[in-house]
């Protein structure tokens, strides 16, 4: 019987119901008899811990405002850090919080879900011209990482930015045990944050191009983009639902038409898959993406959906026509795309892999 660990879990970036942390990681680490201690930015966002787990509140980090966070995160650590029997890290900016603390605490884990040094050319609040040398200061602390904590990846594509091996754990999904796909449906479903970089503003132009068609967009909102999105809700182009926990959002998905990920050309995506895939295909509903390198792999092989160009409105249109039209095709997607995910990208199975490496990474 394995001894019950006590895990500090740390995010001051996240969203405190953030799917990975909130719905997968910590159910994992409770149902495994660890006692979790979850240290997150409930005030800021309006959250409340998880049942059964203790909550301490921090500040957020966003855009250029992250001193404050990262300084009470520091103070969190080095008041109860060395209490815990294994600390989980989900952001980078926490290995400055620990920076010179880390011989003190317990061993750290960082769970590693997104390319940060990539993703610079979509955050508006760096000047472009620190993008390069921030890049490197990330990638320097990357390499600091590997020497003093654990890593977890989350995308097998990761590992090439780093020089030893670590394990993977996918970003994969709670696949229920059996979906019932809709033999007709006229609803389209979007699940995650919306932002222009995501195809925000194609999601509108496709709502507006497609009036037969009802257009539920399901999560929070970066500002620029939210005066168009209560527009178009406004004059009933869509449902803009805001933010949802991911229990509520997740039950809005079966019956739907198609789920979409109409995802820019970034380098972040290229090789990050977007979870919302795989929640779609979880749910017995067939995707449209675009061909950012990770989502078309993922549809190649699960024959789950439809690949359509970068920005391309009408090609997103002609395909949910076609699934009107031929609903015995879209049914074979969403089939095919059940069954990969149930098989390939399932929680159910990633989970006690997850718990097994916070185990393993508590006895180093």
């Amino acid at each position: 019987m394995t001894t019950e660990l006590r895990v500090l879990v740390v995010t001051i970036v996240h969203d405190p119901e953030d799917a990975r942390i909130r719905y997968r990681q910590i159910p994992a680490l409770v149902e495994a008899g660890h006692h979790v201690v979850y240290a997150a930015p409930f005030d800021a966002f309006g959250r409340t811990p998880p049942d059964g787990v203790e909550g301490l509140s921090l500040p957020v980090a966003s855009g250029r405002h992250r001193l404050r966070a990262i300084r009470a995160a520091r103070s969190l650590l080095r008041r109860i850090g060395a209490h815990a029997d294994v600390i989980l890290f989900h952001d980078p900016d926490l290995l400055l919080a620990a920076a010179g603390l880390h011989r003190r605490l317990a061993p750290i884990v960082w769970d590693v879900h997104e390319d940060t040094a990539a993703a610079l050319s979509m955050r508006a609040w760096v000047p472009t011209g620190f993008r390069r040398l921030l890049a490197a200061c990330i990638r320097f602390a990357e390499r600091w990482a590997e020497r003093s904590c654990s890593l977890l990846l989350a995308e097998h594509s990761y590992r090439e930015r780093f020089r030893l091996p670590h394990p993977v754990v996918p970003n994969s999904v709670r696949v229920p045990a059996e979906v019932t796909i809709a033999p007709r449906a006229d609803r389209v479903v979007y699940l995650g944050k919306l932002s222009r970089p995501r195809g925000g503003a194609e999601l509108i132009a496709l709502a507006r191009a497609m009036p037969e068609l009802s257009f539920q967009l399901i999560g929070p909102a970066e500002p620029d983009l939210q005066p168009a999105l209560e527009a178009a809700t406004a004059a009933g182009t869509l449902e803009w639902m805001r933010f949802m926990p991911n229990e509520q959002a997740l039950a809005r998905l079966p019956g739907a038409l198609a789920g979409l990920a109409l995802l820019h050309d970034e380098p972040n995506y290229q090789h990050s898959l977007p979870t919302k895939l795989v929640e779609y295909m979880a749910h017995g509903v067939p995707v449209i993406t675009t061909p950012n390198q990770a989502s078309a792999d993922l549809v190649a092989s699960a024959e789950g959906g439809v690949v359509i160009p970068f920005g391309d409105v009408d090609a997103a249109a002609r395909v949910l026509r076609s699934f009107v039209d031929d609903p015995e095709a879209r049914i074979a997607y969403a089939r095919h795309g059940y069954d990969y995910v149930a098989g390939h990208v399932n929680w159910h199975i990633d989970g006690p892999q997850f718990v097994r490496a916070v185990e393993e990474a508590s006895r180093r």
